[in-house]
């Protein structure tokens, strides 16, 4: 049941994000919704959080970065309506380690369009287009796109705590 809710939710995330008008001035997290991917200015910085899931990965601002199974080895196989619905985490610098993660762990990869993706442990990172709030995790355990999505432990393993619930 949850994994039909979160299809739902993040096919009404792709459709509001394709009409009205777009705002420059919403923060890190878009204007009003979480349907833009924060931008880092220099080097993206990975740290972790705890919360329901158990400690895991999130980016500077405290929003909760995922792996997708479908991914194997380092190169991202997510673009278009996925990478709309799950954007990737882009650095334009060496990502820098923070709090509770390993620096050995951290790398980049190069999209198709050519900005630099965050790895960590080899894993390709993204956000949830439905998580608005810093520490949130409703993407945690969707199949959206065709495989599963979840959070990431601090040793690069995915956290399937929640999955099916």
């Amino acid at each position: 049941m949850k994994r039909l809710i979160l299809t739902v939710l993040a096919a009404a995330t792709l459709l509001a994000a394709c009409g009205g008008s777009s705002s420059s001035s919403g923060g890190a997290y878009g204007s009003g919704g979480a349907t833009s991917t924060p931008k880092p200015a220099t080097a993206a910085t990975v740290k972790t959080t705890s919360g329901d899931l158990g400690t895991f990965l999130v980016d500077a601002k405290g929003r909760a970065l995922y792996l997708w199974e479908a991914d194997k080895g380092s190169t991202s196989t997510c673009s278009g309506g996925c990478a709309a619905a799950w954007p990737p985490l882009t650095t334009t610098g060496k990502p820098l380690a923070g709090s509770g993660t390993q620096a050995s762990l951290l790398g980049t990869t190069k999209r198709s369009d050519g900005t630099r993706e965050v790895t960590y442990a080899g894993h390709p990172l993204y956000y949830f287009a439905g998580d608005s709030q810093p520490g949130q995790t409703t993407g945690q355990g969707s199949d959206g796109f065709g495989a599963d999505w979840f959070v990431v432990a601090p040793n690069g393993n995915a956290i399937t705590k929640g999955e099916g619930d």
